[in-house]
């Protein structure tokens, strides 16, 4: 497959412009590599001999140089073209070229070094890798650069990547479907077996490293009956293949693994942490795992959560359970990535002091400071369940001795399931730019999990992915800049929502100025425009139960899942102050809770998350909180329907197939908008039968 809709931001469509065209030949013709050849390398190779064949109509030379070979920047006889090489591991890098001394010193393990050195006699550009991968992450950042019609002036870069552990976690199951999965069936598995063509799973592997992500898990958290035996000798030769993969890619492979394991096919008749048996058996399976893949990553674990096995069975706690498994993988070098998702979710609805929000931070704070060195907590960016619209969850920066992982939602669960657009990046920047406090002034999100503010040796970010095997990989082709927009995010904290918007735009459509601007613009008020027709204020939820897809205001609100707005005919919003409600505010550091607190203080954003108010409430807009939901969602609805006309004005200028599958996907946008906005609006409007002030029609 190798259509439009198929290669997704690695287009590299040929470049047009004759001057640039002819400046990257001159420098591109010519490969020159220093070391010996590896699966890396070869990876690396092929990614720059098949940007170059699409991008500007060339097949490089290859020149493989021995290791005994001179330093590239002065070896005379391979003065033109790239020069690639890897850092020794324990010398530092050399300047790129006499008398420079703004390059630094050493590169990390995937960090990479590019710069382009132009005279008339030595014309050449020179990329340095910390290590085989690093040089490989440098190579999709040179073609990114390519594709983005970048001048040769502008090639002097070098970046380390802020996180070390930048993941993917793959919902998918055995019997080939997703749990929420909105992009078809899975890549990886058919009808309770792996897949023979592995075509696909390479293709996603590249995808994957051309933004930096370095780690993935490829079965579902939660691990039912076939994927409860991927960590057996029956399935490790196949999970191996896989690993095989991504491997070539710089990707470690991980497995979600069902606590109960031991006892149910260990025949261990208990799966008790502090049981020896147990405790062995667990050794045992994981020096099995080591055996076939011998840098597998280590385990991805949800227990105690949503009717998942664990600890809680058998008296014990998290650590007791996280530390066995880490004991049994760290001869090995593996990790144990602990999801904090636990919650009662057998909650009576008629009890307003229990708070679902407040479970994680009150299940594992206690615990700071006991999980072992190789134990990962992964924590929701917030403390609900990837809404459109929540706080950033507490627990980030209470657990102090603890390593973190920010773990984000690509798949679009609660956000219009890719048949709406919805750029997700900046959603992700005001978690990560969100200052917790913890230590002062400064103590962002994104300094915890990089593991730079409290000095933690292993930390990082993780993501449900969104993809399958529809040609577009992810439904709306738009969705394919949530996955990019999230693997560049977490390489660079710090680039903002546009940068990233315009590089997938660029890589993905072209350099059309007007087709940039068009599409950069619909991305950055897509998340603005879904949170305005849906659940308004942060309170969340309003969804079809299980599918989550569509609008049912109380569909959730008598049941047992804690997720409730508790609207009545006077008002609306969850109490959850110190003062009068369940407390929740209590978690944050100051001045967080005391801003979250008060509602002269608390954000308009967030107001129902906090605080049940009357629906005559003014906002410090000024409207009242009944009039704010009227606007919106007859605003949001309008909006949709303007996004598909933005969209029609780009036809003739985007590819055809990519033009008529996301005007197919926004036509479909904005009916359901409408649907969402009168549904919302007609709701409240019964329930507190005050009517809209402008006297739009409402059912």
């Amino acid at each position: 497959m190798n259509s439009t809709l198929y290669r997704a931001w690695l287009q590299y469509s040929p470049v047009q412009d004759a001057e640039l065209r002819e400046a990257y030949r001159r420098v591109l013709g010519t490969i020159s590599l220093e070391g010996r050849r590896s699966e890396l390398l070869d990876s690396a190779i092929e990614e720059l001999r098949s940007g170059c064949r699409s991008l500007l109509d060339i097949e490089p030379e290859l020149l493989l140089l021995g290791n005994e070979m001179p330093q590239l920047a002065s070896n005379e006889g391979i003065s033109r073209g790239l020069q690639l090489r890897v850092q020794p591991a324990a010398d530092n890098v050399q300047d790129l070229e006499e008398g420079d001394n703004s390059a630094p010193g050493k590169l990390g393990p995937e960090g990479f070094r590019l710069q382009y050195l132009g005279d008339s006699l030595q014309e050449r550009v020179i990329l340095i890798g910390g290590s085989e991968k690093g040089l490989l992450y440098g190579v999709f950042h040179l073609l990114r650069l390519v594709a983005a019609h970048e001048p040769l002036t502008a090639w002097n870069v070098t970046e380390e990547p802020v996180n070390r552990l930048r993941m993917i976690n793959q919902w998918d199951n055995a019997d080939g479907s997703i749990e929420r999965g909105y992009a078809g069936r899975s890549i990886f598995y058919r009808d309770g077996r792996f897949t023979e063509d592995l075509t696909r799973v390479k293709d996603y592997a590249r995808l994957l490293s051309s933004v930096g992500i370095n780690a993935i898990s490829i079965n579902n958290v939660n691990v039912h009956e076939i994927e409860t035996r991927f960590i057996t000798r029956e399935y490790l030769p196949q999970v191996a293949q896989i690993a095989s993969v991504f491997r070539k890619y710089g990707i470690t492979l991980y497995l979600s693994i069902n606590f109960a394991a031991p006892l149910h096919i260990g025949g261990v008749g208990t799966s008790d942490p502090l049981n020896e048996d147990v405790r062995r058996w667990w050794r045992a399976a994981a020096d099995e795992i080591y055996s076939h893949i011998p840098d597998f990553g280590g385990f991805l674990v949800k227990a105690d959560s949503e009717h998942r096995p664990g600890p809680f069975a058998y008296g014990r706690d998290h650590a007791d359970g996280a530390n066995m498994l880490a004991e049994a993988l760290e001869p090995h070098g593996g990790i144990v990535i602990w999801r904090c998702f636990v919650y009662n979710c057998m909650q009576d609805w008629r009890d307003r002091s229990t708070d679902r929000a407040k479970a994680a931070y009150d299940h594992f704070t206690p615990l700071d400071g006991r999980f072992m060195d190789n134990v990962l907590l992964q924590i929701k960016n917030g403390p609900m369940d990837f809404q459109v619209r929540e706080p950033v969850s507490p627990l980030f920066g209470s657990m102090k001795h603890t390593n973190q992982v920010l773990e984000f939602q690509v798949t679009q669960e609660y956000t219009g399931q890719q048949r709406h657009v919805c750029y997700l990046v900046p959603q992700w920047k005001d978690v990560l730019d969100f200052d917790t406090h913890a230590d002062g002034q400064g103590s962002y999100v994104k300094r915890i999990v990089s593991g730079s503010l409290h000095s933690m040796k292993l930390s990082g970010i993780a993501a449900v992915s969104n993809i399958g095997d529809d040609e577009n990989w992810t439904g709306h082709t738009l969705a394919q800049a949530n996955l990019y927009g999230y693997g560049r995010l977490i390489w660079n904290p710090d680039l903002t929502s546009e940068e990233i918007a315009e590089e997938w735009t660029r890589q993905t459509f072209g350099n059309d100025e007007a087709v940039i601007k068009t599409v950069c613009g619909m991305l950055m008020k897509s998340w603005p425009i879904y949170e305005s027709y849906t659940s308004p204020l942060g309170v969340g939820w309003m969804v079809t139960p299980h599918t989550h897809y569509g609008p049912d205001v109380d569909g959730y609100e008598y049941s047992r899942w804690g997720t409730y707005h508790f609207a009545d005919r006077d008002g609306i919003g969850v109490d959850r102050t110190a003062a009068t409600g369940t407390g929740y505010t209590a978690q944050y550091f100051e001045p967080n809770a005391r801003r979250y607190e008060t509602l002269e203080d608390c954000p308009d954003e967030l107001l129902l998350f906090f605080h049940h108010v009357p629906y005559s409430h003014r906002l410090k807009s000024g409207k009242t909180v009944i009039q704010h939901i009227y606007d919106t969602h007859f605003e949001g609805a309008d909006a949709a329907a303007e996004l598909l006309a933005e969209w029609a004005s780009l036809e003739g200028r985007i590819d055809p197939a990519q033009h008529a599958q996301v005007a197919a996907r926004l036509a479909e946008q904005a009916e359901h908008a409408k649907h969402w906005r009168d549904v919302i609006n007609t709701y409240f409007f019964r329930k507190s039968g005050v009517p809209d002030e402008k006297g739009r029609t409402i059912f």
